[in-house]
């Protein structure tokens, strides 16, 4: 199961009730968050989840608005007793950006571990989660995330019996390691069967909308993606500053035949993001116009 919570919707500025776009997952006993803009923090707090077990911060790219709530988010991990390393993933210039911002938070209990994206797309392996970072096309070098929860398939116990290997050695193959009794080798693959669907989530915000975005939005479990602006007549300000409008995001939704999109990144002139929903739902159905907070369970198929 992987928890996922949009902490904040709000693009540029922070409002009253609507904090700055950021994403936080949780699955087996390890956080992920997605930027971190100011306030972000009350965010987590609101939701009641916890700041200890945040291993991986990835940031899409380097405006105010999406980091500026790091250093108060180092030193709140860093008050709560972690010790391990915290990893931060984002576009080139990661490193000058937090040594900046790290002027007001110089020490900490933990060692940071930075990953600078250079390439077009990336692929990246942390605690468990597969992240595939991929670039965007907004105002400066700006990267979405998919967040995918791969699995395994279930392990042939009769299969295992047949070929004499004993329950001692089962752990090892579940967990793709092989095995050797009396000088055979057992691989997993003679006792595993085919991998089954994961999860998968995608995180887009500030760009004009592409194709690389629907590639790599393919099938997720859930999208979620920028909405700067849903009103009739905003188009040419979205192409000028490289946003999207509601049905745009909706259009990506519907090529890469996702299960769900919630929208997120409302201009601060969007006071009302549900009254213009029905515009997108009108190209991709399962659209919904999120609110700070929203909340979903992803389950595996199996679970019900």
């Amino acid at each position: 199961m992987l928890d996922v919570c949009l902490l904040g919707t709000s693009g540029m500025l922070p409002l009253p009730g609507r904090w700055l776009t950021s994403l936080m997952t949780r699955y087996n006993g390890s956080s992920l968050m997605i930027d971190c803009g100011e306030g972000t923090q009350i965010a987590v707090k609101q939701k009641g989840w916890s700041f200890n077990p945040i291993d991986v911060i990835c940031f899409t790219h380097y405006h105010a608005d999406h980091i500026s709530g790091l250093p108060g988010l180092l030193l709140t991990i860093g008050n709560s007793d972690r010790k391990k390393p915290l990893t931060l993933v984002g576009p080139k210039g990661l490193g000058r950006v937090v040594s900046s911002l790290r002027v007001i938070a110089p020490e900490l209990p933990f060692e940071l571990k930075l990953i600078e994206l250079t390439n077009q797309q990336e692929h990246l392996s942390i605690c468990g989660y597969e992240i595939d970072a991929f670039r965007v096309n907004h105002a400066v070098i700006c990267y979405g995330y998919s967040i995918s929860i791969p699995r395994i398939g279930k392990f042939d116990v009769e299969k295992a019996k047949e070929l004499g290997i004993p329950c001692s050695m089962w752990n090892k193959l579940q967990h793709g390691t092989a095995v050797t009794i009396d000088d055979k080798e057992y691989t997993p693959d003679m006792v595993m069967g085919a991998a089954r669907k994961g999860l998968k989530v995608t995180y887009c915000t500030d760009s004009r909308p592409v194709q690389i975005i629907s590639d790599n939005a393919k099938e997720s479990d859930l999208f979620i993606c920028e909405g700067m602006y849903g009103e009739d007549g905003k188009e040419a300000k979205a192409k000028e500053y490289k946003h999207m409008t509601f049905t745009e995001a909706a259009q990506l939704a519907k090529n890469a035949d996702v299960r769900e999109m919630w929208l997120t990144h409302y201009s601060p002139s969007l006071v009302r993001p549900q009254d213009y929903v029905d515009k997108a739902r009108k190209i991709f159905p399962a659209t919904i116009a999120a609110n700070d907070g929203r909340t979903v369970e992803l389950k595996f198929d199996d679970e019900g």
